[in-house]
Formats: C-alpha cells, structure tokens, sequence
C-alpha cells in the first residue's frame, strides 16, 4: 500500500513534531501539527486493527475533511489497508452498492470528533479480488450512469505525490489550499503530496465551497502560497468583484475542466505573482499533462493548450483506429505511472484500458485536435457528441460560443429527443448582461455555428447553472427542467 506516503509523514513528526500540518481556517484559526496528525492516526490505526484485523479487505470512508477524516486516511495508507472514500452526496441506497462491489467490510463516518463504524453484513469470501497493491479506491463521477471503481496502486500514488512535492515545492513553510473533497483525485497533490513533503494543507470546508466571502476570507486569513481547484472556485472568485487579491500565491492549478477565458481573464488580477497552470487529467490516470500560461494567453485564447506530458507519460490521439502522426482530430490516449490497470469488476469497460506493447493504455475520451506544430486541445468528449438532422454536432463546441458572447456568465448545452430531428439542442444560459436575449444569441450563434447546432430553445436563468459532486455544471439536472 501507499507506505512511503504515511512513511514520510511520520518523519516529518518525528524530526519537526511542531510544524503545521493542517490550516482549518475560519472565524477562529485551528492548527494542527504534524505530531498531533500521526498521534491521531497511531490511535485510529490501532482502533481499525482491533475492529477489522483483515487487512486485505477495504473499508469505506464517507466524512467531510477534518482532522479524524484525513488521520484516519493516512492510518490506512500506514497499515496497507485499501480504503474507499466516498462522497458525502452520495445517496445511502448509491453508497451501498458501491461497498457492495468493492467488498468493504465497514463504513467508517466522523461524528463528535470521533470515528463510527457500520459493519457491512454478507461473506467475507464474496467480495472482488484488489490488486494486489492498491491504496485507494477512487470513483468516477457517475454522470453518465452508476460510477465506475477506481483502484490505485501505491507505487502509482507514490510517483505522483513524489512528482508534485518537487513540480511545486510543496515543502516545509508551504501552505497548500486544499478545495476537492476528500474523495477526489486532487487529493493526491494538495493533501498527500503537501504532507509527504512537510507542507501545510488548507481544507476547505466543503458545506461552504460555493460561498464567496467564505472563500474570500479563507484566502485572506491562510495565505496559501498553492492554489489547485476546479472552473467553479475561479468562477466565484472573478466574479465576485472584489478589489482583494493575493500576491502570496505562486503556484494556480486549473484543472477538472476547462475554463472560459472570462474567468480565466481576471485570474492575474487576483493573483498577480502566480504561475498560471492547465492541468489535464482523469480519475483513472491522475494528472497527464499541464501547461504553464501568461495572463496575456489567459485572456486571448478561447482554449488553452493541453501542454507537456508529465515525466514518464506517454500520449497518443487515434483517428478511425489508427495512431495519428501528423495534425488532425481523434481521441486521446495517455498512459501514466499513475494510473489505475483498469476498473473494479467492470467487464463491459475493459476497452478503455489498451495494451500495447509494455504499456497499458487509457482512452479518455476526450476529443482533441493536434496542430501541424504538435500542440494539442481539447475539443470536447465522445460522449458529447450528437446528431442533429444527420450531422454531427459536439455539444461543447457550441457551449464555448456561447460563452464568448460578452453577455454570458456561463453556458450549458443539452440535446433531448425530437420526432423530427432527432434530436434537439437546448441551451442553458446564465446572464452578466440582463439586456441579453435568447433571439441575440440565436443570432450570435448562427454566424459562428453551424445551423443544426443553434439551440432550439434559450433558458435564461438568473442562478448559477446547477453543479454535480465534482463541481461539473450537472446536464442531469438540467434536464429535469425542461417541461
């Protein structure tokens, strides 16, 4: 398991017991030092050892960030014992399935500072075969359908958190913000590779990541000197209006999805002495790529870069089948020493993970058009992909010109079936302009799209666009608002 993780942690309590290890900021300050971490974690890894001695079998952990909930992570990295940390959203009927697959033995939650524990009833024998190695079992999002599980080895989470530390000096006297939950793969940068390396993580209390003066505040009182985070968190911040910015910041990872060049415009204001990042990755194959910007190409271009392949990855785009050598469009095919060798238990998915040659590969797919020169974009997914009257029409193609018109917060774009089309396109938009009307951007549309891709139907909406777990505008909800 993920030992060289909880390994260094535990040096770094031994050698500097007093340094910051945790900042919950807030109206009153709470810090946590790297003895008091390893402490707790000592205690809840002898708890766990006592409750459930097999060790080979996940447990499952569903707990917002605190002290308890990130101790008791690093207790199972320290004991090689697989770990599931599920989403706080996740319904209670989603979560036991979830367990069910994965053949956790219990669900630990945090209350009153304290571990519980809701024992798993079923055979022991009866539950899926881990790889032999694995640390954490991640989840995909599930927009698509129920969410696929993610097993990442330890030799992968110790690359990755060894990339980071040094990619970012996430050492000791470095704060790191820390805005995902604790079950996404952000994690593996902004807490486990900040500890690895004796920095200090700054949680974001998770109940209050779509307030803005919290943020605001929390920014204020911390000083991260690292900040990583999904379009979302950017997208508050810019749009605030606030005259406050953070020069402390040097290092600003965008990453998750992409983000419109309105956001991306006010970033150097807010943090002005910051390395501006794109950091390309999925769930399966941690971080692939990143591409390190100027304020100037944050504002001109509408899409940034996906850049350079992290050390030790491989990228490929593959059109009809085929590797594509030269400039085109196809999807993208990466393979990473951080990767997952392929879902838990999903057997109809086995054609995402490719073998070739001593590699595996993943294909995202993700959508990507290659220049004459090499560099690569990215277009959209291949699930966004539908036809309109027999033409094919990528759904995010046509949400990034809407939200190029100066008149538009944010934009989303679904399609929903239609008896003479086949399928129709609806466009939810969210205003910075309450002058703008839905005929303006029918009109806007036609002159840059074309016909089958204007939207059938403008919803202009007043809140912002409705958001899933990952912090990914949710097509799924906005669904449910059309009559």
């Amino acid at each position: 398991m993920s030992r060289s993780v909880a390994a260094d942690v535990a040096v770094r309590a031994r050698q500097s017991p007093d340094d910051p290890a945790l900042l919950f900021g807030g109206t009153r300050d709470e810090v946590v030092t790297y003895a008091e971490l390893v402490g707790a974690a000592e205690l809840i890894g002898a708890e766990l050892a006592g409750r459930y001695p097999d060790t080979r079998r996940p447990l499952a952990l569903q707990a917002s960030k605190s002290t308890v909930a990130i101790a008791t992570v690093l207790a199972c990295m320290q004991a090689g014992r697989p770990l599931l940390p599920a989403s706080t959203e996740l319904g209670r009927d989603l979560l036991a399935e979830l367990v069910e697959r994965s053949g956790c033995q219990a669900v630990l939650g945090v209350a009153d500072g304290a571990l519980t524990h809701r024992p798993m009833a079923g055979d022991p024998r009866g539950g899926p075969v881990l790889p032999q190695d694995t640390s954490l079992l991640l989840t995909t999002s599930g927009s698509t359908g129920i969410p696929k599980l993610v097993p990442l080895g330890a030799a992968g989470v110790d690359a990755f958190t060894s990339w980071a530390g040094s990619a970012f000096a996430l050492g000791t006297g470095t704060r790191v913000l820390n805005f995902a939950p604790l079950n996404f793969d952000l994690t593996l940068l902004d807490i486990w590779g900040t500890l690895r390396h004796g920095g200090c993580v700054v949680p974001v209390d998770h109940d209050r990541s779509v307030d803005t003066k919290y943020l605001l505040g929390l920014l204020e009182s911390t000083r991260p000197h690292v900040v990583q985070a999904v379009p979302m968190f950017f997208r508050l911040l810019t749009e605030a209006g606030t005259g406050s910015t953070f020069p402390g910041v040097r290092e600003l990872l965008l990453t998750g999805d992409h983000v419109p060049r309105s956001v991306r415009a006010g970033l150097s204001r807010l943090f002005p002495a910051a390395r501006l990042h794109n950091v390309y990755g999925c769930t399966e194959t941690n971080d692939s790529m990143i591409h390190t910007f100027s304020a100037a190409e944050a504002a001109d271009r509408e899409v940034l870069p996906l850049g350079s392949p992290l050390p030790g990855v491989l990228v490929d785009v593959v059109a009809d089948g085929a590797v594509l050598r030269g400039a085109g469009t196809g999807e993208l095919l990466v393979s990473t020493p951080f990767q997952t060798a392929g879902y838990l238990g999903e057997a109809g998915a086995k054609d995402r993970f490719v073998v070739r040659g001593d590699r595996v590969w993943y294909r995202t797919g993700d959508v990507v058009t290659r220049s004459a020169g090499g560099e690569l974009a990215l277009v959209g997914r291949t699930d966004s992909q539908v036809k309109v009257r027999g033409v094919r029409i990528n759904l995010e193609e046509v949400e990034r010109v809407l939200q190029g018109h100066g008149g538009v917060a944010e934009a989303a774009v679904v399609a929903v079936p239609h008896p003479d089309s086949g399928r129709a396109l609806h466009a939810f938009v969210r205003r910075s302009d309450d002058a703008v009307t839905g005929l303006q951007l029918r009109s806007y549309c036609a002159a840059k799209v074309n016909r089958a891709a204007i939207p059938a139907a403008f919803h202009l909406m007043t809140d912002p666009l409705p958001i899933g777990p990952t912090g990914k505008v949710s097509r799924r909800l906005l669904m449910e608002k059309i009559e």
